[in-house]
């Protein structure tokens, strides 16, 4: 998938319509209150954002831009990557929380905090990795790769009650959210900057910030169909086996990203019902 001659190939104003922008997100602001800044900036219909960051956590904060928000199911689940820092409340050796932070790794139960905008009901979520990089005096640096909807807060908080001590977050950033990172993001004044220069006759800029909605193409597994019957596809017409142009070994129940001609139709359930190939759960038209 060359997204860069995807990128090529559209207007800006196309791509204001169906892009994502990497925003590397303040202390302060809501989550949506950043997507709201950039909806009325852009004039949009909507924006989203791709898994909201308490207002005093920073980093990376994808905002889908219109019909790109039709892309968030598919693109949140992915794991999300943090760098903290926790204040344990006493004293406790290296090694100790070296060795209570590796019993974290791998399934976990949760439960939601009070504050939080989901049911408070216990939950399994899966952590990749949660590291120390040091500590000075009661303050710990640590990372943690986690499965989406993992709350690093309670984590901190769950440590602290294995190592018998009380612990709270200071500071907490995301690095890195699915294919998003720290290595190419934007702050609130590139965007202010890159909008006026747009509505000025220059976007450069803004062009640099969008990452086509076609990029799920990078992240989902990819069909090719044939054009032949493009039409009643994009009416919502299952796909059948004979619509496909080569074979791409997909489960049962998992979601694809369709594309004719390099262009991207729709993201399908793969089912296998006689001859249907897959049926529509977003059609891009």
């Amino acid at each position: 998938m060359d997204i860069n001659k995807i990128k090529e190939s559209k207007t800006t104003e196309e791509l204001i319509r169906f892009s994502i922008i990497n925003i590397d997100k303040p202390k302060g602001p809501t989550s949506f209150s950043v997507g709201q800044f950039i909806k009325k900036s852009l004039g949009l219909k909507k924006t989203s954002h791709l898994g909201t960051l308490d207002p005093a956590v920073t980093g990376v904060l994808p905002i889908s831009l219109d019909r790109a928000c039709r892309l968030n199911t598919y693109l949140m689940r992915k794991n999300k990557t943090y760098v903290g820092v926790m204040r344990l409340h006493e004293d406790v050796s290296d090694d100790k929380i070296k060795e209570e932070m590796e019993k974290f790794v791998g399934k976990i139960k949760q439960l939601p905090p009070v504050r939080s905008s989901v049911k408070r009901a216990e939950r399994e979520r899966e952590v990749f990795s949660f590291d120390f990089i040091e500590k000075n005096g009661k303050d710990v640096l640590f990372s943690s790769e986690v499965e989406a909807g993992t709350y690093i807060r309670k984590l901190v908080h769950d440590l602290g009650v294995s190592l018998g001590v009380k612990a709270h977050m200071l500071e907490l950033r995301r690095v890195r959210a699915g294919i998003f990172d720290e290595s190419k993001m934007y702050n609130l004044y590139d965007f202010e900057k890159a909008v006026s220069d747009y509505k000025n006759g220059d976007d450069s800029s803004l062009r640099e910030m969008l990452v086509p909605g076609e990029i799920i193409g990078n992240i989902l597994k990819s069909v090719e169909i044939k054009p032949n019957n493009l039409r009643q596809i994009l009416t919502g017409k299952p796909i059948f086996n004979s619509d496909v142009a080569s074979k791409v070994d997909i489960s049962e129940g998992e979601y694809f990203a369709v594309f004719c001609n390099g262009r991207l139709i729709e993201i399908a359930l793969r089912v296998k019902d006689g001859d249907i190939f897959g049926r529509p759960d977003f059609v891009l038209n």
